[in-house]
């Protein structure tokens, strides 16, 4: 190749090189620009987890009350508050009822348990039970249950047969025994509300 040849290839082959280099300036193509990009990206958040709420007030003669938020984790709802008026160190049947009524003195509108599946009464979490069963709650000295629970089966706001939200909470004067049927023989209604 002669001199002149070279001379005029040079600056050719310059912007060449200069065009490769710009592949992994800003604004470039190369798999690493494009990777590096979609790292900025932020990831869209994360949906907020499906929520309820219910205000329980004392049916007709009784004392109990509280404030319980119900909450979807993990495919299971968990249920937290307080429960307050409850007799100092006792234990209570806690369900989720099918209608949310609490119109009668003795809570009896909010009906039988929560039950679209058509199951047995039980325990959460052992075997069959109703999608509104869950464990009894446990007032300490001072008449207070600081609610910590779970309901299996059920689903919050979602407009499924499982859905909870419209339907009605209850707390019962004895514990539930978990296996006395439709019931766990839990007694006569201390509380009910409608949950939100």
């Amino acid at each position: 190749m002669t001199k002149t040849r070279l001379a005029l290839l040079t600056p050719a082959l310059l912007a060449l090189a200069a065009c490769g280099a710009n592949n992994d300036a800003p604004g470039g193509t190369s798999p690493a620009v494009e990777a590096d990009r979609a790292a900025e990206v932020p990831a869209p958040p994360a949906a907020p987890a499906a929520t309820a709420t219910v205000t329980l007030e004392p049916t007709a003669g009784n004392q109990t009350a509280g404030q319980l938020t119900f909450t979807d984790v993990d495919g299971r709802i968990e249920v937290t508050g307080t429960v307050t008026g409850l007799a100092p160190d006792s234990e209570h049947g806690f369900h989720v009822h099918e209608h949310g009524d609490c119109s009668a003195p003795d809570g009896s509108s909010a009906g039988g348990h929560f039950n679209p599946g058509g199951s047995e009464h039980g325990r959460v979490g052992h075997g069959a039970h109703h999608a509104g069963d869950s464990d009894n709650i446990s007032a300490g000295a001072d008449g207070t249950a600081q609610v910590h629970n779970w309901l299996e089966g059920a689903t919050i706001g979602d407009g499924a047969p499982t859905d909870i939200v419209g339907k009605g909470v209850i707390v019962h004067t004895k514990s539930d025994d978990y296996t006395t049927q439709p019931t766990g023989d839990a007694g006569d209604r201390l509380a009910c509300g409608v949950i939100q």
